[in-house]
């Protein structure tokens, strides 16, 4: 397999990636009709960090960093790399040394749909990891592939420039053309959630405020009694 090494790419507007990093993930994913989400699989190695910025893409061969490498040259303050590989592969294809070198170009975290490792000095250095995989098996640095191209994480499309965001809660993707956009509805959704949640503080059920009993009622769902349920027979 041959590469290329894309330079010169369009980000998406550095304001509103800032803005957006104010949201959660679940609430920008929410707010974007559940849209989004790269899934369950990316899993952060720290705890209470948050970080949003724009993609610089790798795309690797299983056991193979040398297009991290590559990558780092493009990486600029403010992204977040993204890896991932031609084939399934959990072996540890970044550590502490590559971190390293990210961290001083002021790259703002990493996502890789494989292994890292390093996990502890990752942490102490504060630098922010979603992966798929915790793995001490180490990598070559033998095999072409491509930096800033599009790649596929998660079963969803991420082109360079987009913005990524990530939390506890796993790592979604923003199309660079949609961020203000997002945010927007972002700001919108939390209104809506901060609502609900003195609603709830002073009592009101979800039941009642989302009108969630009709919905129960459509559904053939009944209150009984305990007295009730015993003489329908449905006890267990």
């Amino acid at each position: 397999m041959s590469g290329v090494i894309v330079t010169g790419v369009r980000r998406a507007d550095a304001d509103a990636v800032a803005a957006l990093a104010g949201f959660g993930v679940a609430t920008v994913h929410e707010a974007l009709g559940r849209t989004g989400s790269l899934g369950p699989g990316l899993r952060p190695i720290q705890q209470g960090v948050r970080v949003c910025g724009t993609a610089v893409t790798a795309l690797c061969r299983p056991g193979d960093n040398l297009m991290i490498h590559a990558a780092v040259e493009q990486c600029r303050q403010g992204d977040v790399l993204v890896v991932t590989t031609t084939s399934p592969s959990t072996d540890g294809m970044f550590g502490e040394l590559l971190a390293t070198a990210l961290q001083r170009r002021g790259v703002r975290g990493l996502v890789i749909d494989a292994g890292v490792r390093d996990t502890a000095e990752l942490r102490a250095m504060g630098f922010p990891v979603w992966s798929a995989a915790v793995c001490a098996q180490g990598t070559v640095k033998a095999a072409a592939g491509s930096v800033n191209v599009p790649v596929v994480v998660g079963g969803r499309l991420v082109r360079p420039g987009d913005a990524v965001l990530a939390d506890d809660d796993g790592v979604m993707l923003v199309p660079r053309d949609l961020v203000a956009t997002a945010v927007e509805a972002a700001e919108a959704r939390t209104a809506k959630e901060e609502a609900s949640r003195a609603a709830f503080a002073a009592g009101e059920l979800g039941l009642d405020r989302y009108g969630l009993r009709a919905t129960l009622a459509r559904l053939g769902v009944r209150h009984v009694t305990a007295e009730e349920y015993e003489r329908e027979g449905t006890a267990p």
